[in-house]
C-alpha cells in the first residue's frame, strides 16, 4: 500500500457534525493541518454533511493556496446527495447541524461510481486518490433475511468492482475499507485485494479482542495495511460521555465506567496522559500503520500530531496488564 502519515485527519467537523463552525474557522483547522505534515492526508465522506465536509475541504484548500499535488484525499463512498425536503437530515438525525441537503446511501456498482465522481465534483480542483465503501457493515446489517444478506453482499462486492476497476485505469492510487463491526472486513478481504483497511472502535486500551488481533495478523499477510480510528472509543477513555456512539450510564455499565478509573488513575501514577495513551496503544501493534484523529479547533491540530510522538515507558503497559486492564503482552 502507499505510504502514510502516521497521523491522518478525519473531517467530519467540517460537514457540521454536532457543531456549526465558520468556514473561517474550518479554514483555520485546515490551516494548521497543512502546516503539519508536508502532504497532509485528509479523510472524508460523502456522508459528512451530505457532502459539505468534501465542499468545505475544497473550498478551504482552493482559498489557502495548495496545489492539488500536496494533499491526498481519502473519499468514503457510499452517500449521494440529494434534496432536503423535511426539517432535518433523514440519516442520523441529530448528529448534523443546519445541513441544507439530506443525503441517500447507495451502495452498488453504479451507485459508488455515482458516489465517486459527485465526490470529486465537490471537492472542486482537488481529487480523491484514495477511496473505500464507507460502512458496509451497516449496510449488511440491515438485511431483513438470508437472501437479502446475500444480495447485499452481492452490492458490496459490485462496489469493490468498481473501485478497482478505477484503480486499474490510474484514476486513484489506493481502495480500502472501512467498519466499526470489522467482521465484514474479513468478509471483504477474502473477495477484494485491498490496500488499507480502518478499524473503529476496534483496537483500544479498552478493546482489543482476538478476532480483531487476529484479522489485522490475516490483514497485513495480504498486504493491507490498517488505520486505526475512534482510538478514545468515541472519547470515553478520555473523559468523554459516549462510548462507541452511545451513551452508557453507571447503573448500566459499571464495568465500563470502573475500567475508566483504573486505567485514569494509573496514567496520572506514570505522569502519561489518556490521550497520548490512547494513541500509542495503536503502534504496539505493527500492522497498524497510522491513526485517524479529528478536532474542530485549529489550536488541537499540532498537540493530537504530538500524541503519535508520544514516549509511554515500558513499566506502564506492564502495569496495565498486572492489573487486567488491558489483554496483551508489551
Amino acid at each position: 500500500m502507499p505510504s502514510l502519515p502516521k497521523v491522518i485527519f478525519g473531517t467530519s467537523s467540517l460537514g457540521n457534525l454536532f457543531c456549526e463552525p465558520t468556514h473561517e474557522e474550518k479554514k483555520t483547522v485546515v490551516e494548521q493541518i497543512l502546516k503539519s505534515n508536508p502532504t497532509p492526508f485528509f479523510d472524508s465522506a460523502g456522508k459528512y454533511g451530505a457532502g459539505l465536509a468534501l465542499e468545505e475541504l475544497g473550498k478551504c484548500l482552493e482559498e489557502l493556496g495548495v496545489a492539488p499535488d500536496k494533499v491526498v484525499i481519502s473519499n468514503k463512498l457510499a452517500w449521494k446527495r440529494i434534496p432536503l425536503t423535511t426539517p432535518e437530515p433523514t440519516f442520523e438525525p441529530g448528529a448534523w447541524v443546519n445541513l441544507k441537503n439530506d443525503a441517500v446511501q447507495d451502495i452498488s456498482y453504479q451507485g459508488i461510481l455515482d458516489c465517486y465522481h459527485e465526490g470529486n465534483s465537490l471537492l472542486g480542483k482537488y481529487e480523491a486518490k484514495f477511496v473505500s465503501v464507507h460502512d458496509p457493515d451497516e449496510y449488511l446489517n440491515l438485511a431483513k433475511d438470508d437472501a437479502d444478506l446475500e444480495a447485499r453482499k452481492e452490492n458490496v462486492l459490485g462496489a469493490y468492482k468498481a473501485l478497482s476497476e478505477l484503480k486499474a485505469a490510474g484514476k486513484v492510487d489506493s481502495i480500502g475499507v472501512g467498519a466499526k463491526d470489522i467482521t465484514c472486513v474479513d468478509f471483504i478481504s477474502d473477495h477484494v485485494q485491498l490496500d488499507w483497511a480502518m478499524f473503529a472502535c476496534s483496537i483500544t486500551p479498552y478493546t482489543h479482542s482476538d478476532f480483531a488481533r487476529g484479522l489485522m495478523k490475516k490483514l497485513a499477510a495480504q498486504g493491507v495495511g490498517i488505520i486505526n480510528s475512534a482510538v478514545f472509543n468515541a472519547g470515553f477513555l478520555i473523559g468523554g460521555d459516549n462510548f462507541d456512539y452511545r451513551k452508557p450510564s453507571l447503573e448500566s455499565d459499571p464495568e465500563l465506567f470502573a475500567w475508566r478509573d483504573k486505567f485514569t488513575a494509573v496514567c496520572k501514577e506514570f505522569s502519561v496522559s489518556p490521550p497520548a495513551v490512547c494513541v500509542q496503544f495503536s503502534f504496539l501493534f505493527p500492522e497498524i500503520v497510522a491513526v485517524a484523529l479529528s478536532t474542530t479547533k485549529a489550536s488541537r491540530v499540532q498537540s493530537n500530531v504530538d500524541l503519535v510522538n508520544a514516549v509511554i515507558p515500558d513499566g506502564f503497559w506492564k502495569r496495565l496488564k498486572q492489573d487486567d486492564l488491558i489483554s496483551i503482552d508489551v
